[in-house]
């Protein structure tokens, strides 16, 4: 399928998913089925395919490591320095969504459905290692700029446990050690991880509550330059620079250019930021990014 069509046909799931919210097929109850199919299914098995035929000295390169700590950091700084003078009620929120990326959700199941297989399983790493990043940041700068009770150690427990990551780790082991996977659980873990877009992308239309009024549309405005456009184009720049193969510059360039993660909004909402203006910013950044990651597929394509 072109890219064109392929990208139209995530934003018809991701419409689907809101239809279904709205008509209230998808409740509170089944969304959360869903999601949790999604998280601790579908992901999981997908990247565990994706990686256990390969030695984790195959894929993880110094040049990758440092090109993602860059990339992250400096839109980290950008956004700072951007979001310092919003208003105090929009100022965390949009700081952390300028530079938190759906590698997840998004990202990982667009790489597998683009690009071969090694592509796939570099993204695999880097949505790990991103997410050790981005995800403790996140927490601990909505943390520090709001008045939540919720701990700091609690939220880090639940990172070190998130499926996600220990497929990974689970993955890079097997493919490193050599270990064989008996064929029938590998075409079974390999069915699985197909459903892992079209079930992501129905969970983040499901997700995603626009409410327009009083909002701060130069805020967002700013969120959607920062991580739809100014993040790809650092990745481009950075590893362009650090000189690295075809599929960890593919990987890196296109896993960075996907929108604001949904669970900003769930961060948010639980660290004492602004909901409503988090889930515009979800909502807009994704539906922008099916324009700019068309763009940089065919970019790097």
């Amino acid at each position: 399928m072109p890219v064109f069509e392929r990208l139209m046909a995530l934003l018809g799931l991701l419409v689907i998913g809101v239809g279904l919210r709205i008509t209230g097929v998808l409740d509170d109850s089944r969304a959360a089925r869903l999601n949790s199919l999604t998280y601790y299914v579908a992901l999981p098995a997908l990247i565990f395919i994706s990686t256990y035929q390969q030695s984790i000295t195959e894929l993880l390169s110094r040049a990758l490591l440092e090109g993602l700590i860059i990339v992250v950091v400096a839109t980290v700084g950008l956004a700072w320095i951007i979001h310092r003078n919003a208003s105090t009620q929009y100022r965390s929120v949009a700081l952390v969504q300028s530079y938190h990326s759906n590698l997840g959700y998004l990202g990982l199941p667009l790489v597998a459905a683009t690009f071969e297989a090694r592509v796939t399983a570099i993204a695999s790493v880097i949505l790990g290692i991103v997410s050790l990043i981005q995800v403790p940041l996140t927490i601990l700068i909505l943390t520090m700029m709001s008045d939540a009770n919720t701990r700091f150690h609690h939220e880090l427990r639940r990172l070190v446990t998130n499926p996600v990551l220990l497929s990974l780790l689970v993955g890079l082991a097997v493919g490193s050690t050599g270990l064989a996977i008996p064929s029938v659980a590998a075409t079974g873990l390999d069915a699985l991880g197909t459903l892992a877009l079209p079930l992501a992308l129905l969970c983040v239309g499901s997700s995603l509550n626009v409410d327009l009024s009083a909002v701060d549309l130069s805020a967002t405005g700013w969120v959607v330059a920062l991580k739809n456009g100014c993040m790809p184009a650092l990745a481009w720049g950075v590893f362009s620079l650090l000189a690295v193969k075809p599929a960890t510059f593919t990987a890196s360039v296109v896993m960075f250019g996907t929108p604001t993660a949904v669970s900003t909004f769930v961060y948010a909402n639980e660290l004492g930021g602004d909901e409503q203006f988090a889930s515009l910013n979800v909502f807009v950044t994704t539906f922008i990014s099916t324009g700019t990651l068309f763009l940089l597929i065919r970019l790097v394509s």
